[in-house]
């Protein structure tokens, strides 16, 4: 019998209630959609469906998904689903993984203007990643890029930076060839950040004279044109952090990257240790120290608070892509990118799509043949599922009379 692993659903669902005491009134109704969608995943509150064995005609009750793309549970059928049209796009070229970070100054700003603050963030790397590219004389290229942000640390503090993969090269700038960058080196990241950190403070004194930033609490001071102006000096005193790796891989580790970058929440259920006591106890891993790991253990209030920091607003698009892997001209520049690698249309990237297809149909056998695969048969109410007197998991088999 499976062991039961602790989820951040069961922290939510154990102490929601108190959190909701304390920190309610603080709630965007985003942040109050994920707290209930988290608690009730996989739960009789959202209903259910019956899978059937297409060879043995085995039936079992599976409950549903509350599918917040917030949730740590589910987001397994999302990314597979996307990287398989990802890795469609993929060229036969290494790629290379640059994040962009602010300085921690310049958090409680974003986090007050998340949908303002994120959104000058993006157009930041983009201008920066594609000027740079154009103008660095060892390549002047035209770049392609894909874009994901993430707000929170391994401690679950708000910490907002964007990780891009990139093809490492681009087209020339009529088009007419592709230029590789160097195999060990891709953009100076000194220039990246000194260009990223002009670009970010010049957009953020647009939107202030535009009257998109609003100042809250500890920040309420900012909104004086003086001290706004004085205080975004300060911030470019500070460090701003561009780290770029070697370029590296093929299609089958470009695919291994987006799916540890691209449909990430704060933190997933198996970085969980304990609930005990009213606290949670986790896993984490400091970069600072050669990724050393650690724990740590807050508690279970401040937990689902930290989480909730990291709740985007609705709508609030965090992958996006740039250059010619944008949408508007995407299909015609990488058919022109593969025309330049002498590449077959597609073959790399459906190789990596059929490695992938085996794992994301295990979940999908059934139990007893373990030939055929479960469809939905038929879908169930909450009020249907507690007045099956059978039901007593997610998982337990259905009585076929």
């Amino acid at each position: 019998m499976r062991e039961l692993r602790l989820e951040v659903a069961d922290v939510f669902r154990e102490y929601g209630e108190e959190f909701r005491r304390q920190w309610g009134h603080t709630l965007s109704p985003q942040q109050r959609k994920a707290l209930h969608d988290i608690g009730v995943c996989r739960t009789a509150a959202l209903g259910g469906h019956i899978e059937e064995c297409d060879d043995c005609a085995h039936r079992l009750i599976a409950y549903n998904s509350c599918r917040n793309r917030h949730c740590p549970r589910c987001q397994s059928a999302a990314r597979e689903k996307w990287l398989a049209e990802r890795a469609k796009e993929l060229l036969p070229v290494p790629y290379c993984h640059v994040v962009f970070t602010i300085p921690q100054q310049l958090a409680p700003l974003a986090l007050q203007n998340q949908r303002v603050c994120y959104g000058l963030l993006f157009r930041a790397v983009s201008e920066t990643m594609q000027e740079i590219a154009a103008e660095f004389r060892r390549f002047r290229a035209k770049l392609g890029f894909l874009a994901v942000l993430h707000t929170w640390s391994q401690q679950l503090v708000h910490h907002p930076h964007v990780h891009c993969v990139v093809p490492a090269g681009g087209l020339s700038p009529d088009g007419s060839r592709w230029v590789a960058c160097h195999p060990k080196f891709f953009l100076p990241v000194r220039v990246l950040s000194r260009r990223f950190r002009k670009k970010l403070l010049a957009l953020l004194r647009e939107a202030f004279a535009a009257g998109k930033l609003e100042f809250f609490g500890q920040s309420a001071d900012l909104a004086e044109p003086a001290r706004f102006d004085a205080w975004l000096r300060k911030s470019k005193k500070k460090g701003w952090v561009v780290y770029a790796k070697p370029p590296f891989g093929g299609p089958e580790a470009v695919l291994k990257y987006l799916a540890r970058y691209t449909h990430r929440v704060a933190i997933s259920s198996s970085r969980l240790l304990s609930l005990e006591n009213g606290q949670v106890t986790f896993r984490w891993r400091d970069s600072r120290h050669g990724n050393r790991s650690g724990t740590m253990t807050l508690e279970a209030v401040e937990f689902i608070r930290r989480f909730l920091l990291h709740i985007l607003p609705a709508g609030f698009v965090k992958i996006r892509h740039f250059g010619f892997l944008a949408n508007r001209n995407r299909s015609s520049a990488l058919a022109l990118c593969r025309q330049l690698l002498n590449a077959s249309s597609k073959a790399d990237g459906a190789a990596a799509v059929r490695a992938r297809e085996p794992n994301s149909s295990v979940e999908h056998r059934c139990p007893v043949c373990r030939v055929g695969v479960l469809r939905i048969v038929e879908w169930l109410t909450a009020e249907q599922i507690m007045n099956r007197r059978s039901v007593r998991s997610p998982t337990e088999p259905v009585d076929s009379s």
